[in-house]
């Protein structure tokens, strides 16, 4: 053999080089960007419709060669939300080569939709505290939600929820196309979310129903999957490659020599949180915060404290309807329970502090509140504790952005996770028969189509967090003066909307509502059952429900409310969980 002929061999025999194949998703309406909101798609019964949401999950990507013949990738999922614009996917180690055709799931493999969800890294596409797509206490993911607003051609308003989920609706799509991977190389790949209503079998809302969870013979999920397929075509292919955020060398801020770290406390059930990495909790940093959440000195006239308006009594929430500032001055919105608070990302009512850190100054700026400037309580924290701060920081320096790490440090301590349900769902205890038929009520789709007639609380208040940490229209007319969410973002999909508490501990946090207005449990199920009004932002999984809300029995709303009193941690109030 000559040299040439032995090298050309040995040039045959080496494994093709990897690449990655990156994906870039356009969600799209009728072959145009989707314009989210936007009620002007029309299904073929002549109704008009907006989407507000579409997420989901892929799994399971292949790709094909031109003799026909699948190479199957190592096992990579992703996790695309339209209104997040969560947009791109990556699969790597993919032999170089060209392909005709690319190939994946919309939904999970059934070992991995049964899997504990709580394994995976607070970035995981699979965390639920990222996509908001676990079922929780059923098991399992929602495999995609697509949600939006309607109108029949009588002009009224209404709602639609569908999920797609269970492992006999995993839908494989099979994407066509010149598919040139010699490199590194981008795929646009646009997603018609109309074509899941308006495909091969299209959709009405009036004749079909509004809200499906994929039961068994349930015929929206199956119009769903029949439609999935044909709802994705490859639109180009480019060899640019889309900037990848790295992870930044993120160090701790102010690290003292001497420190010990503090052992964060959750529970199994619960979601992996993204702990601050530059703001690592240490029993002296906590103990600071402790300290500051307690100090009147961070109030103008000395009278107020944090804990003045959080008290541990009440799982750290207001009381009153309305918290009292400086001067009996009355402020605007009620006090939330502050606790497991670890696995937010916005936080007050409206979500207009983007961490924990800028939250704990806010208030003490604010004329209806403290009333103080920074500068002073610097000043006066630097003569009374200079000490504490350099065992927290490691120099006595007192400084507004210290303030903020060490009652942020002390604030994600406060974990509630052990109440009569938690053990319950432990095997460590039982719930009564009321408070089981509530559980089941509270996890029950109401869909009489279908013959389910729960309380539907799960789709907002799912997961073992008991919130989705979203801003929704609950139902409350919306107050001009205070229009929540929309002050921070201007976007209309957000006028009137609110943060969605967790309702463990909710028997203790009364007043309810952004505004406090209602004062017991019982006009809280009230509202749900017959209360809610009708508004252009009214949360679909509200909106899908006939005129006034889910008109729960009052043995219904009896069982829920029993239910929720098992949410209460009473070692968490009394100071031995947590911290």
């Amino acid at each position: 053999m000559s040299v040439l002929r032995h090298l050309a061999f040995l040039l045959l025999c080496l494994p093709a080089h990897a690449v990655t194949l990156h994906g870039v998703i356009r969600h799209e309406a009728e072959k145009q960007p989707l314009l989210l909101d936007s009620l002007r798609y029309r299904t073929s019964a002549g109704e008009t419709y907006a989407i507000t949401r579409a997420s989901w999950l892929m799994s399971g990507f292949d790709l094909q060669r031109a003799d026909g013949s699948w190479i199957e990738l190592p096992a990579q999922v992703a996790w695309i939300d339209a209104l997040k614009k969560r947009t791109q996917f990556a699969v790597a180690d993919i032999p170089a080569g060209r392909y005709t055709s690319l190939r994946f799931h919309v939904g999970l493999d059934a070992a991995t939709n049964a899997a504990n969800p709580a394994q995976y890294a607070p970035d995981h596409p699979l965390n639920p505290n990222v996509n908001g797509l676990h079922w929780s206490w059923q098991g399992g993911y929602i495999f995609l939600a697509l949600e939006g607003s309607w109108r029949g051609a009588d002009g009224k308003p209404g709602g639609f929820s569908y999920h797609l989920a269970r492992d006999a609706n995993r839908t494989t799509v099979v994407v066509k196309g010149a598919f040139d991977l010699s490199g590194d190389a981008t795929a646009e790949i646009g997603f018609d979310v109309t074509t899941l209503i308006q495909g091969a079998k299209p959709l009405s809302f009036a004749k079909d129903g509004v809200s499906t969870h994929s039961q068994p013979k349930d015929p929206i999920a199956a119009a769903l999957v029949a439609n999935l397929p044909a709802a994705f075509v490859l639109k180009s292919m480019t060899s640019h490659v889309p900037e990848i955020a790295r992870p930044s060398n993120i160090r701790p801020i102010d690290l003292p020599p001497k420190h010990t770290a503090f052992p964060f406390k959750m529970s199994r059930t619960f979601p992996v949180p993204a702990l601050p990495r530059d703001n690592p909790l240490l029993v002296e940093r906590v103990e600071l915060g402790e300290k500051l959440f307690n100090d009147p000195a961070l109030s103008r006239d000395g009278t107020l404290s944090c804990a003045s308006c959080h008290p541990r009594a009440s799982a750290f929430a207001d009381t009153r309807q309305f918290s009292l500032g400086v001067e009996n001055r009355v402020g605007t919105r009620q006090g939330m329970p502050l606790f497991n608070l670890a696995w937010k990302k916005e936080f007050f009512w409206d979500g207009r502090a983007p961490s924990l850190r800028a939250q704990a100054l806010m208030p003490i700026q604010d004329h209806l509140e403290m009333d103080e400037t920074l500068p002073k309580v610097v000043a006066k924290l630097q003569k009374s504790s200079a000490a504490d701060f350099e065992r927290a920081f490691g120099t006595p320096q007192v400084t507004p952005e210290r303030i903020g790490l060490a009652i942020e440090n002390f604030v994600l301590t406060l974990t509630s996770h052990d109440s009569k349900f938690d053990r319950a769902m432990r095997g460590e205890g039982k719930l009564s028969a009321e408070e089981q038929r509530g559980f089941e009520l509270f996890m029950m789709e109401r869909e009489p189509r279908m013959g389910s007639l729960g309380a539907d609380c799960f789709h907002c208040h799912g997961g073992a967090l008991f919130t989705d940490h979203q801003f929704r229209n609950n139902g409350l007319a919306i107050d001009e003066k205070d229009l929540g969410r929309f002050k921070v973002t201007q976007s209309t999909l957000d006028r009137g909307t609110f943060a969605t508490p967790s309702l463990r501990n909710i028997a203790l946090t009364a007043p309810y509502m952004h505004d406090g207005r209602f004062t017991t449990l019982e006009e809280v199920l009230d509202h749900y059952s017959e209360g809610v009004q009708r508004t252009d932002t009214l949360d679909p999984n509200l909106a899908k429900h006939p005129d006034g809300g889910l008109h729960l029995t009052a043995e219904e709303k009896k069982a829920v409310i029993a239910f929720l009193k098992t949410l209460t941690d009473e070692r968490f109030i009394q100071g031995e969980t947590g911290r």
